[in-house]
């Protein structure tokens, strides 16, 4: 998996060298426990996926400038941001292998060291009058939030369809990952009509990204550096594609059941499930549908010149459903 993202960032290398630095100063503070909480964040830094696109894409429409660097500041200060957050909701004490913010320092700080990413993304934004970038990263955060939320009231009922379930993923992670081609684009200065074809080909990929990080739950072994515990969509009865699929294909005994282990779960009712969903093929309908999108977005590519950077656009987008973590 390492060598496939080396391969990726190639053309890029130079560029995400100098962003890791602009990111360090950009969360510099005077606060000690501020200082300590990022130096730890950045030890343990994930795989800059939506970084990557924002100068991937910049790189292929235009030449890099400062705006593109404050475009991949802003957009991981918010990634950052949600997932010091999702870790306090779902209680969880590992992120990528390491304890999480909460498990360390609380729930308190985690949540207020996240809004404090938050605010610096709408700082940089604003400080370098960025109003185009503010516009479509305020709207990105509402969406985030509005997809957890729905994806909370939905579970409650167990009562979740895929269009409902393509609506919560839409929001919940393919709108970051869309703002960060979309803005990529409008870093360079791409006309309109390029930076909105940029959007589609991130919300293609993005929604392809949540459902191959929804099959993870189905694992039978827990792997830490997924960035979730295993388990954890089960647990807190997030009901995903191969669920929903299953639920909806299966007799009616078989619905009962797997809606009474949902209801009531543990580790051994997370096996039953597991087995309905193969019994019935909900990992490999989700598996169809995730290839589906991902084929979207390489579609989108298809118009633009062939070179360095759209291969790796290209070997990323595939990268994304191919991962083992």
């Amino acid at each position: 998996m390492k060598i496939v993202l080396e391969k990726i960032k190639d053309p890029i290398k130079k560029e995400i060298k100098e962003f890791e630095k602009q990111f360090f100063n950009i969360l510099k503070s005077n606060v000690t426990i501020i200082e300590q909480i990022t130096h730890y964040i950045i030890h343990r830094k994930g795989k800059l996926i939506r970084p990557i696109f924002v100068f991937l894409i910049a790189k292929m429409l235009g030449t890099i400038r400062k705006k593109t660097y404050h475009t991949a500041c802003l957009i991981e200060l918010i990634h950052t941001a949600t997932l010091v957050h999702d870790d306090v909701i779902d209680n969880s004490s590992l992120r990528r292998g390491s304890f999480s913010i909460n498990a360390i320092w609380k729930n308190k700080i985690a949540v207020l060291i996240g809004d404090y990413f938050l605010s610096k993304s709408l700082l940089l934004a604003t400080e370098n009058n960025y109003y185009d970038l503010l516009k479509i990263i305020c709207k990105t955060i509402k969406d985030m939030s509005e997809g957890e939320l729905l994806q909370i009231e939905k579970s409650k009922n167990l009562n979740i369809t895929e269009e409902i379930y393509n609506q919560i993923i839409y929001h919940k992670t393919a709108s970051l990952i869309s703002a960060s081609c979309e803005c990529g684009a409008l870093s360079v200065n791409a006309d309109k009509k390029t930076a909105l074809k940029m959007r589609e080909f991130g919300i293609f990929t993005g929604i392809a990204f949540q459902i191959k990080d929804d099959l993870f739950d189905y694992e039978e072994k827990s792997n830490n550096f997924t960035g979730k515990p295993i388990g954890i969509d089960l647990r807190e009865k997030k009901i995903t594609l191969p669920l929903i699929y299953t639920i909806k294909k299966a007799s009616k005994e078989d619905q009962k059941c797997i809606l009474n282990s949902i209801k009531n779960y543990d580790e051994n009712k997370r096996h039953k499930i597991i087995y309905y969903v193969k019994k019935y093929g909900g990992l490999e309908y989700a598996t169809q549908k995730m290839i589906k999108f991902r084929n979207e977005a390489l579609k989108i590519l298809e118009i633009y010149p062939e070179g360095t950077i759209k291969e790796s656009l290209k070997i990323m987008v595939n990268f994304i459903i191919e991962r083992n973590q």
